[in-house]
């Protein structure tokens, strides 16, 4: 049986740095960020700990395919996933993983 898996985006809070990255458990791994898990990431360097766009896909290597489209593209193309989803990059932390 095969994993799912989820491409994600956190944001700094000023929107000026943002992260893609995929996970198979999206909650754990947003709470990580938020909570500096990782002090010498680059999410905790950047303060990047507003979740602002998640894509989730029946297969893992599905989504670690979109986070690598993504990571390849320019900063527009992850602003305009940010836009399709969240156009006023409200942190969906809450609202997806019940705070």
């Amino acid at each position: 049986m095969d994993k799912s898996g989820t491409v994600y985006i956190m944001s700094s809070p000023n929107r000026t740095t943002v992260y893609v990255g995929v996970t198979s458990d999206l909650c754990d791994r947003v709470w990580k960020h938020r909570t500096k898990f990782y002090p010498e990431s680059f999410t905790a360097k950047y303060n990047c700990v507003m979740l602002v766009y998640y894509q989730s896909f029946q297969r893992i290597e599905d989504a670690i395919g979109e986070e690598k489209r993504l990571k390849g593209g320019s900063r527009k193309q992850e602003d305009d996933h940010i836009n399709s989803m969240n156009p006023e990059y409200i942190d969906l932390w809450e609202q997806v993983c019940g705070g």
